[in-house]
């Protein structure tokens, strides 16, 4: 009779159904693509700006303020003679940067916490979940100006202060999959083999929530990125010179009157950054859970 420890089981993750999915989610979905596209063109403009951009961002030429589209200024320059078009490559620089830091500080603040109230259930549950409800009570620009408030004027500060805003929603949606998924027969089965709390929740839970929790942090992105925008405007965000979406508008802004096309670059740009990862967010909703699919 053998004397071998058995290892408790390990949660079942349909890892195949998922790269099926999301194989043929690009193949079905023509829109979806073109978004994820446009992304990767962006995001290749973000990390590429020096070598894309014609001109220094930040270099003033005095005898071509406020010009239109030309040859040498694609976009036209503006109010210092900058050139618009290098501004907004360099914008998505900040863009890109917001986006990825808000919703890495939402997910790394987020997930633990839903994860253990989820499980450990109880006062613990009741605690987090009325810190969560107060801060889902607040109008997420409000509180997020508040923060920025506290912890200074900057980009990065400005983001920090987003993805703490963000972080209870991410707390939200994991508790309720936690909730659910710790009366699954395979985590008492783990229990029942000794397995560790940190075991359960990292081999376990985790896994299986984290379907639900990508395409959340998806839809963040285009939250975070018309949150910096609006900050940038406020002047919380990105700081002079830097060039960002949302100071450009704020700049060109002063001047529509006279030179209404400078807002229209970043605007767009704003926009179509916006869709794509709403666009992208939604549809791997449907791809990664079919029932929630539109008739």
């Amino acid at each position: 009779m053998s004397d071998a420890v058995q290892s408790p089981p390990v949660a079942q993750i349909d890892r195949d159904g998922f790269l099926t999915r999301v194989r043929h989610w690009l193949i079905d979905d023509p829109v979806a693509a073109v978004a994820l596209v446009a992304l990767a063109v962006i995001v290749a403009c973000a990390i590429f700006a020096p070598w894309i951009a014609p001109f220094d961002p930040t270099m003033q030429d005095y005898n071509s303020m406020l010009d239109g589209p030309s040859a040498v200024h694609l976009l036209g320059t503006d109010d210092l003679g900058r050139d618009v078009f290098s501004r907004l490559i360099y914008g998505a620089r900040a863009s890109v940067y917001a986006a990825f830091l808000a919703v890495g500080v939402a997910s790394l603040l987020g997930i633990p916490i839903g994860l253990i109230a989820g499980y450990a259930g109880g006062w613990v549950d009741e605690v987090v979940s009325r810190i969560i409800d107060t801060f889902l009570s607040f109008p997420a620009i409000v509180l997020a100006i508040a923060v920025t408030g506290v912890l200074g004027i900057g980009l990065t500060n400005a983001m920090l202060s987003v993805g703490i805003v963000f972080a209870p929603q991410l707390a939200r949606l994991v508790r309720a999959r936690a909730l659910v998924l710790k009366q699954e027969l395979y985590v008492d089965a783990a229990r029942c083999f000794g397995a560790s709390t940190w075991s359960i929740l990292t081999r376990h839970i985790l896994p299986n929530a984290i379907q639900p929790v990508l395409v959340q942090m998806t839809l963040l992105m285009a939250v975070a990125l018309l949150a910096e925008a609006s900050l940038s405007f406020l002047g919380l965000g990105t700081q002079p010179p830097d060039a960002s979406w949302g100071s450009m508008i704020a700049r060109a802004y002063l001047y529509a009157q006279i030179a209404p096309a400078q807002m229209y670059a970043p605007g767009i740009a704003i926009l179509v950054t916006a869709l794509a990862f709403n666009t992208v967010g939604e549809s791997l909703r449907e791809a990664l859970d079919p029932t929630s699919r539109r008739p």
